[in-house]
């Protein structure tokens, strides 16, 4: 047999979403930190040109003092709980800071003090939510309603999240499941690409689990309720992206462990350098306004403040482009990388299947356009995508599909037509041969048995009850993957490794149009793992990069583990620590290099801080620092930490990672 057949062009992927800008304003708004900071900026610029006019101390000591109030109350409380257990909060050493301003008459610097801390915690918030606001977009899967059918057989259509353990939901032809549970009564075929990440849809009938946001196909199903609305795979999705923000990369809980240490030492230093110059003699007020001066450009707010808004950041931009990262731990790992292995089917071939064989028997009289003509003819009413692909091979080979009568569709098995008063059956060969023993059908069966062999999948055409020919069915390798591929050797300084459970011959087929150049084939779960584990043993930090069920326990393995295929299966949420939404290889080299330019603005960070408290430090100390240029400086070098973070929600900031 010979492949006669050019591949079909390939789909382009979908556009990313863009949210509504005035309701993008409206959820920044709604964070309480964005909020209690705008009102403490807003009463800060009341007062302060109402003092600065000489006007009386009464139209703008009140505004100071609500400044005060709505910038420091979180902070101070947060700290006044953090201090019961036995922990010093640096947020509540500015609160102290910026009332021992006040108490001194420098009510003014105290509130500035104020006013650009909240604007920092309201900076680390926006990061924080923007990060799930993102991701959560993508994942808008499941419908608002489902139609349950009652005690006495009426339908219904209810919210989704008012269905309950053991309701039953009607599914027509071309809907959306409403809710995970089991089928009760009737077949289809149901694509869960967006769920299992598996590039066909499955055929499901009575006894077989379905689960939310997962698309019907042609036939009408009764399914049982078996998950809650909040306990469903797509609920689990949204609250790991939840939990993402909340995580704390390394280099976060070591600046934190050494945080408690600087903190109590700082409140030590400030209080020698209140006491020390007094017990020399020293003015009291004077004294108390140096020792506050030092406890404000002491404070390491920057330092904390360098490592979350850029992982958070890449984290929030990502998830825009379709790379879910589950927590900052992940996003810092991903730098690391500097080994990767990649999964074949799902991964490097993109699940959309063509024609790459057409094989007419010796003895019909067909040719190969005879042959793709009939399978066409009775595939044209299908909506299966290997119907699509025979299709599409007809169409470009410029062929006159003609009309069909009779049609009839079987999920798992194929379709059958009457073409100008003939049967012609399309299908698995499995199922079309099944009790048949004739020479025919075991030479069908052969050669079957031969594409499969090759990594194609089968399927024979039958005229009249014999088989009249065999199409092999193939996945075509990503557009981007011989480019993906290049790139992460650059970015790992090794090329990829290609772990797949397909036979040596397909394997090396497929990874020679990749550019791969090891490749291990045949290997079950546990080979994949211990491919992985002999990376690690050389001394390598290993991604994985697959898609399905069986490459779970090598993402587990590895040193960090991504899946592909949209929202991926069940068992592979549990396990990656990445998720490509949209299926799209590219962002796997794109997201490594997002988190390696995180990890130089942590760097950063760090420097800037650390330069701007020792130099304030040194001023103080060896000079005299004026409290509000101490203010403007601490807090400013903060600011531009936070906000130097924030440069990677920009789209140049993705765009310089695909570069």
């Amino acid at each position: 047999m010979t492949s006669t057949l050019s591949p079909p062009t390939a789909p382009r992927p979908a556009p990313a979403r863009t949210g509504d800008v005035s309701r993008r304003r409206t959820r920044v708004l709604a964070l309480p930190e964005v909020r209690w900071a705008a009102a403490a900026t807003i009463l800060f610029l009341l007062a302060l040109p109402l003092q600065i006019a000489g006007a009386p101390a009464w139209t703008w000591g009140p505004l100071y003092a609500l400044s005060y109030a709505t910038g420091g109350w979180e902070p101070g409380w947060a700290g006044l709980q953090a201090l019961k257990e036995k922990t010093l909060d640096v947020d509540l050493l500015m609160v102290v800071a910026a009332l021992g301003a006040a108490a001194i008459g420098q009510v003014m610097d105290g509130a500035l003090l104020i006013v650009i801390f909240a604007t920092s915690g309201a900076l680390e918030a926006l990061a924080t939510a923007r990060t799930a606001d993102s991701v959560r977009g993508l994942l808008d899967l499941a419908p608002a309603t489902a139609t349950r059918i009652e005690a006495d057989g009426s339908e219904t259509a209810v919210p989704v999240e008012d269905l309950t353990v053991g309701d039953t939901v009607l599914v027509r032809p071309g809907e959306r499941v409403g809710a995970d549970g089991r089928v009760l009564d009737g077949a289809s075929e149901v694509d869960q690409a967006t769920i299992t990440g598996e590039p066909l849809p499955v055929a499901k009938e009575k006894g077989d689990e379905v689960f939310a946001g997962t698309h019907n196909g042609t036939g009408a199903l009764r399914v049982r309720v078996e998950r809650d609305a909040t306990d469903s795979v797509i609920a689990r999705i949204v609250r790991m992206v939840q939990e993402a923000s909340e995580t704390k990369a390394p280099t976060q809980l070591f600046i934190e462990k050494v945080e408690q240490r600087y903190s109590l030492g700082m409140v030590a230093a400030t209080l020698a350098v209140f006491l020390v110059p007094l017990a020399f003699g020293a003015n009291l007020t004077d004294s108390l306004l140096r020792a506050m001066t030092f406890m404000i450009v002491a404070s390491p707010c920057a330092v904390v403040l360098a490592t979350m808004p850029p992982l958070l950041s890449a984290i929030a931009n990502a998830g825009r482009h379709g790379v879910l990262v589950k927590s900052a731990v992940v996003m810092e790992r991903l730098g690391q990388v500097d080994a990767v292995a990649l999964d074949k089917t799902g991964t490097l071939t993109e699940g959309t299947p063509r024609v790459t064989d057409v094989g007419p028997f010796p003895g019909t009289g067909l040719d190969d356009e005879e042959l793709l003509l009939l399978a066409a003819a009775a595939e044209a009413p299908s909506e299966h995508p290997l119907a699509r692909a025979i299709v599409t091979a007809a169409r470009e080979q410029g062929l006159e599909i003609k009309p069909v009568v009779d049609f009839g569709s079987t999920p798992g098995v194929g379709v059958k037509a009457t073409l100008e008063g003939r049967l012609v059956g399309v299908g698995a060969p499995a199922r079309l041969l099944r009790g048949a023993d004739d020479a025919a059908s075991a030479r069908a069966a052969a050669l079957a048995g031969e594409l499969e062999e090759g990594g194609r999948t089968a399927v024979l055409v039958v005229l009249d009850g014999a088989p009249v020919g065999v199409l092999g069915i193939a996945d075509r390798l990503r557009p981007d993957a011989a480019a993906t591929v290049t790139s992460l050797a650059s970015l790992a300084g090794t090329a990829p490794v290609l772990l797949t459970g397909d036979n040596p011959r397909a394997a090396a087929r497929l990874a020679a149009e990749a550019g791969i150049e090891d490749v291990r084939a045949g290997l079950l779960p546990e080979g994949k793992v211990r491919a992985v584990r002999e990376l690690e043993t050389a001394g390598r930090r290993v991604m994985v990069v697959g898609d399905g069920v069986n490459d779970a326990p090598a993402l587990a393995a590895a040193h960090t583990g991504v899946a592909m295929g949209r929202a991926g299966s069940d068992l592979a949420l549990e396990t990656a620590d990445a998720v490509i939404v949209r299926d799209e290889l590219s962002t796997v080299p794109a997201v490594i290099a997002l988190s390696r330019r995180a990890r130089k603005l942590v760097v950063q960070n760090l420097v800037i801080a650390g330069v701007f408290i020792a130099g304030l430090v040194v001023w103080d100390l060896a000079g005299h620092l004026p409290l509000p240029l101490g203010v403007a400086g601490h807090e400013g070098s903060t600011v531009i930490v936070g906000l130097n973070g924030l440069r990677l929600l920009r789209e140049s900031a993705w765009r310089k990672a695909t570069g």
